[in-house]
This record gives C-alpha cells, structure tokens and sequence, in this order.
C-alpha cells in the first residue's frame, strides 16, 4: 500500500461511523491544573496511571476509534511494562500524536497568537513514525475581539498548519489541522459563523498551495457558538443550523469527516450541540463524517470519579465509558437527556 492509500485509510478510519476520538494530550501544564482539581499531584506515574486507566476501558473502543497523546505518553511504558501504544492497539484504538510547540504572542498583532513548532518537525515525525504514531494533531487559536481577528493572524496561522500538514502526510502520518477560533468573548453567534468562514476558507487555500492531500486528513475546528460572556447565548438550533452552513461554504467535499473540540463548553452543551449538529447534518446532507474530539468533554467525569485513588479505578472507567457512549450517540443524532441516567 503507498502512502497516499495509507493515508486514505487511517483518515476514514479515525471518522469511522459512530466513533469519534479521545484528546489525551495535554501538555504538562493543562494536565497539573485539572490535577490540581481533584487533589492529585501531577507526577510522572500519576499521569501514566490514569491514561492507561483510559485506555484500558473496556468496550470503549466501540465508541472511540483513537486517542491523540501527549509527546511523553507516545514514550511510556504501562505498569506492567507494555509501551502505552501497544496498549491502544491491543483495543483496535489509532494512536496519534500532538506536535505543535503552543501557541505565542503574533508580532505587530495585539492580542492575537500564532502556533509555532515547524523547526525541526521532519525529524520528529520520522521518530514519531517509529514509534508507532498513525496520526498527528497541530492547534491554531483565533481569538475574536475588538478589531480582531486580523487578516494576518489567520493568514499566518493557516501557512503554519498547511506546513505541518504537508511535513505530516511527508512522513506517512495524517494530519489532524485544528483551526479553533476561540469561544472565550461577548461576540454573537453570527460574528463567530463569519470569523469560522473566513478562518476556514483561508485553511483550504493554504492547504492546496501546499499539495496537501485532502482525503488524506481530518479537520477539526470548532462548532459555531455565541461568546461564552455573550448576553443572550444561541440556543442549539441555530449552532446547528449556522455549523452546518459554515461547513458547506468552506470545507471542500473530499475531506473525510471533520471532528469538533469541546472548546471549553460544559460536558451538556457539548454533547447536546454535538447531537444538534448531527441531526442538522443528516437533514441537508453533507459529504463529510460529523464527529467529535473531546478532551475535557469526555475526561471531566472519570478524573472526578478516579481522584488518583486505585480503589475508583472501576468507577472512573465506568464514567469514562458513559461519556463515550452518549458522545457517539449524539455524534449520530441519537442522543436524549434520558441516556444520561442509563
């Protein structure tokens, strides 16, 4: 199989149909404060126990088609030894990879950032390669305020995800190119449809410039949503409505599937938009799979019920696998309230 087949069908795989994908790989940083949470102290084995509790869940895998790991988690051996990414593929999960270096202050741009991460990225997805990453994820970060975002942001940040995704499908590995524009704000869900549109039209352009293969890739971005200080929040009907409209204006049919972020938004609002999203997705039709990438949206429970206690392991699994089932339910418009109580 060449690389373009290879990557063809480990994109498809990863929006396989009624799966989405479980975002592990928070930085050092992020991970201490939500340990910090739930009384945890952020060590090394702490941060090994409780992915590999994650991963370890079983029947999660009929929900979740892959995780995308932190650069130390991609590394680590499990408690009896066996590397973490052989313990993915021992339950059917895709392993990916986040390779970008974070998000820095733009020159000339107040209040505007730009990922940085391209020097020395062809050497690392050759390692990343080795060791057994199938996929790989770049973060890009709009941010919606007065007078911004400016054309250069998002030129800038669209040039550097088209980069990686280039280097990326170089390497054999599918790029997961993840433009958000940020939640944080009081715009209105309209100012946010606009900003969404014109973020992802400039992505495309930039991704074609670059050569990169379409049906080699999965977009994720966000949903298109109100500020979170915004005073008057649209409700789940217009996400849907103008999520689904900004897509077809700007994301060209031969793109996999495209996955959201939780972005922030509460585990409720993110699986009832997800579900609104779907169900408007499936009404028009569109040509892409409509799925989800969700970190705090599917960690929030089990981090909770674990607290780095071995005795709640069980538990946290269980509350891990809730989340995933009622997550793939709405990512295929099936989801209730009432399942929340299954």
């Amino acid at each position: 199989m060449g690389i373009n087949e290879e990557l063809i069908e480990t994109a498809r795989a990863m929006v396989a149909p009624g799966k989405g994908i479980l975002a592990a790989d928070e930085s050092s940083g992020t991970i201490k404060r939500r340990f910090d949470a739930i009384g945890v102290e952020s060590t090394e084995d702490n941060r090994r126990d409780y992915r590999e509790m994650l991963f370890r869940t079983a029947g999660a895998n009929e929900f979740i088609s892959g995780v995308i790991l932190y650069d130390e988690t991609l590394r680590q051996k499990g408690a009896d030894g066996t590397q973490l990414v052989d313990v993915l593929r021992g339950q059917n999960l895709i392993p990916g990879i986040k390779v970008d270096a974070g998000a820095v202050a733009l020159p000339f741009a107040e209040n505007e950032l730009v990922t940085q991460g391209l020097d020395g990225l062809r050497e690392r997805f050759a390692e990343y390669k080795q060791l057994g990453a199938k996929f790989s994820k770049w973060r890009a970060v709009i941010t919606i305020g007065d007078g911004i975002p400016s054309t250069y942001c998002i030129q800038a940040n669209a040039h550097a995800l088209a980069r990686y995704a280039a280097l990326s499908q170089e390497a054999g590995i599918v790029p997961m190119v993840e433009p958000e524009v940020l939640l944080d704000g009081a715009h209105s869900i309209e100012r946010c449809h606009e900003v969404s549109i014109l973020t992802l039209r400039t992505l495309f352009r930039e991704l074609a410039k670059q050569r990169v293969l379409l049906e080699g890739l999965v977009l994720k971005t966000n949903m298109v949503l109100s500020g979170n200080q915004a005073s008057n929040r649209a409700p789940a009907s217009e996400v849907a409505r103008l999520t689904v409209d900004c897509f077809k204006q700007s994301v060209p049919a031969s793109v996999p599937g495209i996955v959201f972020l939780s972005g922030g938004m509460p585990d409720d609002e993110a699986t009832i938009n997800l579900d609104a999203v779907s169900r408007e997705a499936q009404k028009v039709g569109v040509p892409w799979e409509i799925s989800f990438s969700y970190g705090r949206g599917l960690q929030g429970a089990p981090q909770k019920a674990w607290s780095g206690k071995a005795e709640n392991v069980e538990a946290a699994q269980q509350a891990y696998y809730h989340r995933a089932k009622v997550t793939a339910a709405a990512r295929q418009g099936a989801y209730s309230t009432a399942m929340e109580n299954s």
